[in-house]
């Protein structure tokens, strides 16, 4: 990492170098790097020259389970969160159907396993109200699948919850509450560091 595209190089360099006094060698082909800037005329440069291999410059990758693109655009992301989750959800669907489990039980599956998995790297979000509207469409989604339908005292017939029914039964912090926690608590480590980093690099070292 580094804060302009000469210091990434200036590292990567240096990473080449301490990796083959150990026996590795870095894989070009799958060394990647990003130029995160709003700067739009900044890194124009295609690739760069480690040790006579060219490292390209993309506009996004993933970097320890996270998509991170050149305009530090968070909508790609939160996307791509939000259909793990709903993934996730479908790996444990049997348990969440399951009359054996409780509705607490079935709540605490949520919140450690899907909401976890839908929120993972969001310290770093900066929501809009659009994207906090995803957020709690998800959850509702998510909650109206785990509490079920509900009988109509009236017609007799089954109907969906009703938002303020959800917001009853559930009666925790919802997802928005939740990420705002995980972003202060974030902003904490962040005040105690010194520093920050504009540029990131994936590699691959192989034997």
């Amino acid at each position: 990492m580094g804060r302009s595209v000469d210091a990434v190089k200036k590292n990567a360099e240096a990473l080449v170098a301490a990796t083959k006094k150990i026996g590795l060698e870095v894989n070009a082909h799958k060394t990647k790097y990003i130029t995160v800037t709003r700067d739009q005329n900044a890194g124009r440069i295609h690739s760069m020259k480690i040790d006579n291999s060219s490292i390209e410059r993309v506009e996004e990758f993933k970097y320890f389970g996270t998509t991170l693109t050149n305009q530090n655009s968070i909508q790609e992301e939160i996307m791509s969160r939000l259909k793990l989750g709903n993934a996730c959800y479908f790996s444990v669907q049997n348990l969440l159907s399951s009359r054996l489990l409780s509705k607490n039980l079935k709540i605490k599956i949520y919140r450690t396993i899907i909401l976890r998995v839908g929120l993972y790297g969001c310290e770093t979000w900066l929501l809009t109200f659009r994207e906090e509207s995803r957020l709690r469409v998800f959850e509702t989604r998510m909650l109206r699948r785990l509490f079920g339908p509900k009988g109509d005292e009236v017609t007799g017939e089954w109907r969906k919850l009703h938002n303020e029914e959800l917001r009853d039964l559930y009666s925790l912090p919802n997802i928005v509450q939740v990420f705002k926690s995980g972003r202060m608590r974030w902003a904490g480590h962040v005040a105690r560091m010194v520093g920050g980093e504009r540029c990131a690099q994936g590699s691959s070292v192989e034997t």
